[in-house]
């Protein structure tokens, strides 16, 4: 009975998709999504991103401006698989929901733009993508645009992504001409009826005039997926004809284990070549049984834990996103192993407590379907769930585990923020905790001086949208200050210091001597280190992890200037206890003091570097570079693209970029188009450094 069971629920799950739209701003995600909504039968009515009418960007935020600030779930059937797709944002300021998307899916859709290529998103979502080590099929999309080339969007895949592309479609002419592609694999055309009814496809014998070209671009494709399955590759190489059931086999194989990246072309906003794509994401992308075991845990005994992603195994699933909603607060769940149930009470190994999940239900969109039960290979959302944040694992208490949670950017700028009415402080506090708790990359804080609430995120963008959330969601009226650079500090040159914490007010004392070795991380490296040298037991085992806790709060503490430092390796290498006065409190004061004799005189302001790509026409390109260069910007390369538009890429401060759009768009008539993302933390020239200490002391 039990492997009859087992056998069901193994076909069932090899028939789940759960894949990701991912792409940069405007190469046509979210009308992508649109078109495989209404193909599958999901929507009766497509929603256009222009007319803010979009299912998926169901946002007031996203609708005004026609961009998707948060990653959208849905569900939709295609050849009898269930697909989970979600829809990511493309800015740069909302990376920190492709990342936790990424984290939970199967598979990626990547979609480019035929006229621009890869772009700076493109390549910041990709990488993403790599870290996750998530299979995708790649769609070039508007290709009926002036100036759209899909080989030259293809061959910069290869050279901006370093990825391995395999065209398996030739399109059927360009730009306004565009009107089909030859199915390599088939060898068929496959002709679009017209403009106005795109859905129609007539399938046919490939026209006289492209046979031959199309007969070579499938000799180059075979060849290519052929090098991912021994047994095509051999067959390949021996001359004999490869059958079409063997290439989808090595196309599946290759994309499965990251070797290639099959391409595919149309337009998404003319409804044309989104059925080729639905079909390989069944034929190429994988069920969640063709991905490794997720690798996880036991928290009680650092044992290591892969489970088969099974419904009959002990429950857990990773909890990746909440959304605050006035409906009951949203927690979204990917599960791995097991069942879970409306409900029942699962297990939370970090806070070490419990949450029941309220009611369970499958998103679409804004839209809830309520569901009994989730079981292994679902993406749902959950109402009830109070303690668990983005990143933690919920299991059974008999099974707990903690799968690795998500890593997410530093945030690079900040503003203060306080209500218009003093009688709304305390509900302004309550609902920037909201926003704070579903969006890891968004921060609050107060500021100790001031006594100012301060919110920090990845770019004037991302505030922005939250300012107008409090104001437009939740009615409270906000006044904000200009924002600010989030600077950091390092040390300028190594450090010796013996740091003595001692003092006698009768009874017992304290006693803690520390010598510490400080330098600049010669790595690069973000994090503070930590490095126990002591030897012969001069300072006590038990109160080392007391030095370093003092040192590390001392370094993200940011001492007197109220910048965090980072970069910093601090060696413990010596130090003196006493039998009586010494204590874990007394050696963490010394680490504390350490730091401080350390830093004072010793410290460098550092500033967050953006990489940056500015797209502007041809004549206007030499006044973008001078602008930028007047901004202490740096151009490492310019690049031609097609309708007379230049590429220029290089980094700048982004303490020199406040209202940069405003200023690109009068230097380029408003054709100019700029995208930037963190890059590093590098030293402030000594003059400005000046400036900006002498502007924190007068606060």
């Amino acid at each position: 009975m039990s492997d009859k069971k087992d056998s069901k629920d193994v076909q069932q799950i090899k028939t789940y998709r759960n894949f990701g739209v991912i792409a940069h701003i405007d190469a046509g995600k979210t009308t992508f999504s649109e078109r495989i909504l209404f193909i599958t039968g999901k929507s009766h009515k497509i929603g256009e991103v222009h007319e803010g009418a979009a299912t998926m960007d169901y946002l007031e935020e996203e609708r005004k401006r026609g961009i998707t600030i948060t990653s959208a779930a849905t569900t939709c059937y295609w050849r009898e698989h269930r697909m989970s797709l979600i829809d990511t944002p493309g800015h740069v300021d909302f990376t920190a929901e492709v990342e936790r998307s990424l984290r939970v899916l199967d598979g990626a859709v990547g979609v480019f733009c035929a006229v621009a290529g890869v772009q700076p998103q493109s390549e910041t979502v990709w990488r993403q993508a790599n870290r996750y080590k998530v299979p995708r099929v790649a769609f070039v999309n508007k290709m009926d645009r002036t100036g759209a080339d899909f080989y030259k969007a293809v061959e910069s895949m290869k050279t901006r992504l370093n990825a391995n592309p395999v065209p398996l479609v030739m399109p059927i002419g360009k730009e306004k001409s565009f009107r089909g592609v030859i199915d390599l694999i088939h060898m068929k055309a496959c002709v679009w009826a017209d403009d106005d009814n795109a859905r129609e496809m007539t399938v046919g014998d490939i026209p006289d005039e492209l046979l031959e070209e199309a007969k070579k671009r499938r000799e180059v494709m075979v060849e290519a997926v052929a090098e991912c399955h021994d047994d095509v590759l051999e067959k390949f190489v021996e001359g004999e004809e490869v059958t079409v059931p063997e290439i989808m086999t090595a196309i599946r194989k290759g994309t499965l284990d990251l070797k290639i990246t099959p391409v595919f072309c149309g337009s998404a906003f003319k409804d044309k070549g989104v059925q080729n794509v639905l079909d390989a994401i069944v034929d190429f992308l994988p069920s969640p049984l063709d991905v490794p075991p997720i690798e996880g845990f036991n928290p009680e005994n650092d044992e290591k834990i892969m489970r088969p992603l099974l419904p009959d195994q002990p429950f857990a699933g990773l909890v990746f996103k909440s959304i605050t909603d006035p409906n009951g607060d949203l927690t979204f769940i990917r599960i791995y192993t097991g069942e879970m149930k409306q409900g029942e009470k699962y297990y939370n190994a970090r806070t070490r407590r419990f949450d029941r999940v309220g009611r369970l239900m499958r998103m679409h969109a804004a839209q809830r379907e309520p569901i009994d039960i989730g079981r292994a290979g679902d993406i749902v959302a959950a109402v009830g769930i109070k303690e668990s944040i983005t990143g933690d694992t919920l299991s059974t208490k008999d099974h707990p585990v903690i799968y690795e949670a998500m890593n997410f950017p530093d945030t690079v700028i900040s503003m203060a923020i306080e209500p218009k009415s003093g009688g709304d402080r305390d509900k302004l506090s309550e609902v920037i905790g909201k926003l704070v708790r579903e969006d890891p990359t968004f921060k609050a804080r107060t500021d100790d001086q001031t006594g100012q609430m301060v919110i920090s995120g990845m770019g004037e963008l991302h505030l922005e949208v939250k300012c107008n959330m409090i104001q437009n969601d939740y009615k409270i009226g906000v006044i904000v200050g200009r924002p600010k650079v989030a600077y950091k500090m390092t040390l300028k040159a190594p450090k010796q210091v013996e740091a003595r914490h001692i003092k006698q007010t009768g009874g017992s004392g304290q006693f803690a001597v520390a010598r510490v070795k400080f330098r600049p991380s010669e790595t690069g490296a973000e994090d503070f280190e930590f490095i126990d040298s002591v030897k012969g037991g001069s300072v006590p085992r038990e109160y080392i992890p007391a030095v370093e806790a003092g040192i590390e709060s001392a370094v993200k503490g940011g001492g007197r200037i109220g910048f965090p430092y980072c970069k910093i390796v601090a060696e413990l290498y010596d130090g003196q206890s006493h039998d009586v006065d010494s204590s874990a409190m007394a050696f963490e004061a010394a680490g504390v003091l350490a730091f401080r004799l350390a830093s004072e005189g010793n410290s460098l302001l550092l500033e967050p570097i953006m990489k940056i790509e500015i797209e502007a026409p041809e004549e206007k390109t030499g006044d973008v570079i001078g602008d930028l260069s007047s901004r202490r910007g740096i151009v490492e390369e310019m690049i031609s693209k097609p309708g007379g538009i230049s590429a220029v890429t290089g980094k700048v401060p982004l303490a020199e970029m406040f209202q940069y759009s405003t200023m690109l768009r009068s230097l380029t008539q408003g054709r100019g188009t700029y995208t930037m993302e963190p890059a590093s933390y590098e030293p402030v020239p000594p003059n400005i450094a000046e400036k900006v200490l002498a502007d924190l002391s007068k606060g």
